[in-house]
């Protein structure tokens, strides 16, 4: 079958460019491999793509630096992949209106800093932030470690430009901070992991720069102990911009790369920000000092970057022992002890490996399960991930907090929407992509 009309070099099949581009980040490998990829260059090259797939009925997988955690980038048998990556131009940042306009190929970091010579910032912030993309970030609807103070990607996108499965391109919302006119499309698009449309446009909210940052970490004999530590921060009424968790295994593995950190069951992260922050980082200091003695405040920015380096860390450490499944639950604040507690025993009840490190002040868990890299994934491994899946729904959480579904999650949908729910949403997919040329097998 012959390719989409590009211009020459911007749709290869050559076996180099395909193994680059067939994985993302997730560890899951389709079976077959895709005809090519498009290495589109204009919301031209995404139109002409999309008309020669709805023409042929060839599948698209969508895939911007291919960071995804659940397979959604991973190209399937006999699909184009649509690289999005060359779209990356950051083409208005406005201090007045307080927002950007930029491609999808725009990695999230390069566009905080440009933010930030405005005096602003970019306020979503993934761990994969100076790897992953904006597009891959809306198409996820990403979070990352500012999330509980500042929501998650879809709370900064105001508009976005969608190519549709036939090729037309519709815009959705305004550059306006409120806009209740019809249906949300932009929120709908945000998150649906390339399954509606391929979004090659945004515009996103900045925020002004806080007045001050304040971090604190404290170490404690256990996970459970530093999770009960999150509880009481927020009700010390304490707002966090970040507070990250990580247990002893993962925080052993982080040693192993970076060296000279303290031994400790735990490890927990906690920065304010604005102009309250000091005042409110004493107030965290004071809950954590009544919970463990080992409680550290930053001297200043170079020794707060080198405490949230060790979250950084975490997942490039983990995937130095082995093959990862990285998973991604939400739980209850409230419940975010009984959670880790939980995933605990289920590491031991199945004998697998699992490392947890969490965005606490959100509930948002990652339990990860590490395996030898020769070892397949099999039914003990998927039996550990559905008792996760499993407590998180019995708390009153959810399967996925910012990863997305993808592929790893669909077989756990209907129990976390309810079939009726599940329905709807597949009713409403195809209202977008009648001929389910969009990631065929991922998301709903």
């Amino acid at each position: 079958m012959s390719g989409p009309a590009l211009p020459d070099g911007r749709f290869a099949t050559d076996r180099e460019t395909v193994d680059a581009h067939r994985l993302d980040r997730s560890g899951w490998v389709p079976a077959g491999r895709p005809l090519g990829v498009a290495l589109a260059a204009s919301v031209a090259d995404v139109r002409a793509v999309l008309r020669h797939a709805s023409a042929t009925g060839t599948p698209v997988v969508v895939r911007g630096a291919g960071t995804g955690l659940s397979g959604a980038a991973a190209a399937t048998d006999g699909s184009i992949v649509l690289d999005v990556s060359r779209l990356n131009r950051i083409t208005e940042i406005s201090v007045a209106d307080q927002l950007a306009v930029v491609e999808p190929g725009v990695i999230t970091a390069d566009l905080d800093r440009a933010a930030a010579a405005h005096g602003l910032r970019y306020a979503p912030d993934p761990a994969s932030a100076a790897i992953s993309t904006i597009g891959g970030n809306i198409a996820t609807n990403a979070g990352g470690l500012r999330c509980a103070k500042y929501g998650v990607t879809r709370d900064s996108v105001l508009s976005l430009d969608v190519v549709l499965a036939d090729g037309e391109v519709i815009s959705t919302g305004h550059r306006t901070v409120k806009n209740v006119t019809g249906y949300d499309l932009t929120g709908l698009f945000t998150g649906s992991e390339g399954t509606l449309g391929v979004i090659v446009g945004a515009t996103v909210r900045l925020r002004p720069l806080p007045a001050g940052t304040a971090t604190v970490a404290a170490w404690f004999d256990d996970i459970a102990a530093a999770a009960a530590a999150v509880t009481a921060i927020a009700a010390a009424g304490v707002q966090p911009a970040v507070a990250e968790l990580l247990d002893a295994p993962t925080l052993a593995a982080v040693e192993r790369i970076t060296p000279g950190g303290p031994a400790a069951g735990a490890f927990l992260l906690v920065q304010t920000d604005g102009p309250a922050a000091a005042t409110e980082a004493d107030q965290v200091l004071a809950v954590l000092g009544d919970r463990t003695a080992r409680v550290f405040a930053a001297r200043d920015d170079a020794e707060a970057e080198q405490l949230l380096a060790v979250r950084r860390q975490a997942l490039p450490a983990l995937e130095r022992l082995g093959r990862v499944l990285i998973e991604d639950v939400a739980v209850p604040r409230s419940r975010l002890a009984e959670a880790v507690e939980e995933i605990q025993a289920i590491s031991k009840r199945h004998a697998v490996p699992v490392f947890t490190m969490a965005h606490a002040a959100d509930g948002n868990l990652h339990p990860i399960l590490v395996v030898d890299r020769d070892r397949e994934l099999d039914d003990e491994v998927w039996a550990a991930a559905d008792a996760i899946f499993t407590m998180a729904l019995d708390l009153g959480g959810t399967l996925t907090g910012e990863h997305g579904v993808g592929v790893l999650k669909r077989t756990w949908l209907g129990n976390d929407l309810g079939e009726r729910n599940l329905a709807l949403q597949r009713r409403l997919r195809a209202v977008f992509d009648p001929a389910g040329i969009l990631n065929p097998g991922k998301a709903v």
